[in-house]
């Protein structure tokens, strides 16, 4: 069994989710077949809006991204499923580093302490007002983040997509040479 097939396992299908009580009345909207076919261009654009509002907004990512999966035709699991590239581990390492990039690009001192206080404690619930105090810098390099991170993301898809066919039709026409030859 390949990947895809175990990725096809573990993710519900679109009758599983259109049987959920809780979504049937988003079916009208999650009806479109490209939402659930995994092709290039819908995987694509699927990962990249996932990493895009995995990155830029630190809650409610999962239905801003499925909302922008669906006006834009992208393939919805694979969005959903990445916008966890922000999740427990990498949330602090990103958000510093967006801030040291954000700091950079404005031109603002980075606060030592801002930094080292934006992780948050544990039972902490100023998480959220850490997070703002860290200010522009902060929303400025998450939105540079986002941004090329989501353009790098589906680029590297489209060109690994693309590998990955020309080297299989390669492999069927030298077996066909092969086997014509004989």
């Amino acid at each position: 069994m390949n990947w895809r097939e175990r990725l096809r396992q573990l993710l519900p299908n679109h009758q599983q989710i259109l049987a959920n009580r809780w979504l049937r009345w988003l079916a009208p909207w999650l009806e479109h077949p490209a939402l659930w076919h995994w092709s290039r261009r819908g995987v694509a654009l699927g990962v990249a809006l996932g990493v895009f509002f995995g990155l830029l907004i630190p809650v409610a990512q999962i239905p801003v991204t499925a909302v922008a999966a669906v006006v834009l035709r992208a393939n919805l699991p694979a969005a959903a499923a990445s916008t966890l590239v922000t999740n427990p581990v990498t949330f602090a390492p990103l958000y510093i580093a967006a801030y040291h990039l954000g700091a950079w690009v404005t031109g603002e001192k980075v606060a030592a302490a801002a930094v080292t206080n934006a992780a948050p404690a544990a039972g902490d619930i100023t998480l959220w007002a850490r997070i703002i105090g860290l200010g522009r810098p902060l929303l400025v390099g998450l939105a540079i983040l986002a941004v090329s991170t989501g353009l790098a993301t589906y680029l590297l898809i489209n060109l690994l997509w693309i590998w990955r066919i020309r080297s299989r039709r390669r492999e069927r026409l030298a077996k066909r040479r092969r086997h014509g030859s004989n």
